[in-house]
């Protein structure tokens, strides 16, 4: 949108293999944002698929901010930051970019989208201090065993969990571009991305791993959206991982694709300007909503 205005930002990172960053862009309305949006992405997800959405948010009124996860995108990428396992995307990149956002917008209010992966982080507490409202997009707690069709679950358990460990195994990275995944992504993330799969609860069963405390802790108020023809992230996936949430209200909207007119939305079709964009003013009004209230 011409009246919209872009900036490139780098948002630094303090992670346990040393200082960092993120490259990121800053989309601002043709008039003074009323609110921010932080949108965090999804696994193997390119930061530039989520601009369309940021540009309807822009539109209505909202600063917004996207970014990529480190070591998402081609292989050099993913070599360079081989190490970085998807906890690391959990508390660093995603509590870098709300850290950033706050700082460089101290008197507005601040709200926060994550798609899967970057939802869960949300729901983990690490968006920020001051989010006045969270939503969330085909996040669930997945577990591979419980994934249907039973062709999903073949993919799944035998295409990530086997064959996809031993070629990032050989390779080094994951190679997500050449084996319908998205993009590649380090080592050690899809490594702990399937060992999470593996276990009845996700990440809720690794000791190592304090999600059950950190759910139990939100305040903050969630609208929880799903599909009903994702396999990934079911309504009951959904369910299970928000009935963790003790404190936060929780609003669960479930989208049909004869609801948008279309004949597929699955994972990531909510977020895709052809196919959910008759979605968006709702999710933009509940963010709106939100960001009114006075939280002090």
């Amino acid at each position: 949108m011409d009246s919209l205005l872009q900036q490139d930002v780098r948002i630094p990172v303090q992670s346990r293999y040393g200082s960092s960053e993120l490259d990121g862009h800053l989309l601002l309305p043709a008039v003074e944002p009323h609110a921010v949006l932080t949108i965090h992405p999804a696994t193997a997800t390119p930061e530039r698929f989520y601009f369309a959405f940021a540009e309807a948010a822009a539109a209505r009124g909202f600063a917004v901010l996207t970014y990529g996860f480190r070591g998402v995108g081609d292989r050099a990428a993913a070599r360079t930051h081989r190490h970085i396992r998807m906890r690391d995307w959990i508390s660093e990149d995603v509590a870098a970019a709300g850290t950033w956002a706050e700082e460089r917008f101290p008197d507005l209010a601040h709200t926060a989208l994550g798609h899967s992966v970057g939802g869960h982080a949300l729901l983990l507490g690490y968006g920020g201090g001051r989010l006045r409202g969270i939503v969330t997009i085909a996040t669930a707690m997945v577990a591979a065993r419980d994934i249907a069709p039973r062709s999903e679950r073949f993919r799944v358990e035998v295409g990530l969990g086997v064959f996809g460990r031993v070629v990032t195994r050989l390779l080094g990275y994951m190679p997500g571009s050449r084996v319908g995944l998205g993009e590649d992504i380090p080592a050690a993330a899809l490594y702990e991305w399937t060992n999470w799969l593996r276990r009845p609860h996700f990440f809720f069963d690794d000791p190592s791993f304090d999600a059950e405390a950190r759910a139990s802790r939100l305040r903050t108020p969630v609208l929880s959206v799903g599909t009903s023809d994702d396999p990934w992230a079911t309504e009951a996936f959904i369910d299970a991982l928000t009935d963790r949430l003790r404190l936060a209200p929780v609003t669960r909207r479930t989208f049909t694709p004869a609801e948008l007119g279309t004949e597929l939305i699955d994972h990531h079709g909510l977020l895709r300007r052809s196919i959910a964009e008759a979605a968006w003013p709702e999710i933009l009004d509940w963010l709106e909503a939100k960001a009114a209230t006075d939280i002090r």
